[in-house]
């Protein structure tokens, strides 16, 4: 069983009288225990393959399956745990009772239920604001509720859409962490962003989508180990040989992996700073190369 497989998926929506396609034969599936990024620009097509998985749209033609079971059957969301990029929480509830509440659903009661809303709505930093009303609370406290609703109930499958949307560099580096220890615990993530530095650091495997159509799929470590070349970048009184100005006293330049560890000596030698080192063509830079071919077709 996957604990997701799309396959070719077709959605159309009418603007202004005009057919306008979402979805054009999208494929792609997530094997248990996986982590997938799921990346594309806005308007893509990330949000309503996720609404179709969740049965918040259907799909024209095309079969959406979540944990084995059709996307519209709601057996298929037990024990998922979903947060959308704009969580909608009930107003007058509070971060607690949404949690807790969300626990019931899942089969969860009495003094484990208890524990796990305390312990989450700790570990996602909202445990000082656990009695006051949804309405009261900030876009990014609304958001690290929605997150501590879905990890409480301990998921086989976790989908988040946008899920650092609304938080503070705090914030966004807690639930990265948290997505990391749910990842090495043997949890399946499949989770859109925008910001492709997550996707390298958190993701086995990316499915990139633009205008509609998936345009690549790859593991992330593959793509990364397959660049010969690497970009050191650092901060020195001089520039090493082969390296150019980049910014004040920082210095750039492109290597052969065989050379990275000496220069990495020499800098350190002069004395310099390592800034960053990275593949030469990273995730970031197919992205831009996908995207720009996409435009001309």
């Amino acid at each position: 069983m996957k604990a997701i497989e799309v396959k070719g998926l077709q959605k159309a929506f009418k603007i202004k009288g005009k057919a306008i396609k979402a979805l054009d034969d999208v494929s792609f599936d997530v094997a248990l225990g996986q982590s997938v990024g799921f990346i594309g620009q806005n308007g893509a097509g990330k949000s309503t393959t996720i609404k179709v998985l969740f049965g918040a749209l259907r799909a024209d033609t095309g079969q959406a399956l979540l944990m084995g079971r059709s996307a519209e059957d709601p057996r298929s969301r037990q024990g998922v745990g979903y947060v959308p990029e704009n969580p909608y929480l009930y107003e007058q509830l509070t971060p607690r009772e949404v949690v807790s509440s969300g626990l019931r659903l899942h089969g969860v009661h009495g003094a484990e239920n208890s524990l796990r809303t305390e312990r989450w709505l700790e570990k996602l930093g909202i445990a000082y604001a656990a009695d006051k009303r949804i309405r009261n609370l900030s876009k990014g406290m609304t958001q690290r509720t929605a997150l501590a609703h879905a990890f409480a109930i301990e998921p086989q499958l976790l989908v988040l859409d946008e899920p650092m949307s609304g938080l503070d560099p705090v914030g966004r580096r807690q639930v990265a962490d948290l997505m990391q220890e749910y990842r090495q615990g043997g949890g399946t993530l499949f989770f859109c962003t925008h910001i492709l530095h997550d996707v390298e650091r958190l993701a086995d495997h990316f499915v990139m989508i633009d205008r509609g159509r998936v345009r690549a799929r790859q593991g992330v470590a593959e793509l990364l180990a397959s660049q010969g070349g690497m970009v050191v970048r650092y901060l020195g009184p001089q520039g090493l040989p082969g390296f150019e100005p980049d910014a004040g006293q920082v210095w750039k330049a492109v290597l052969p992996r065989g050379e990275l560890s000496q220069v990495l000596q020499r800098i350190d030698a002069l004395p310099g700073v390592v800034l960053n080192v990275h593949p030469q063509s990273s995730l970031e830079e197919l992205f831009d190369t996908v995207v720009g071919e996409s435009v001309n077709e």
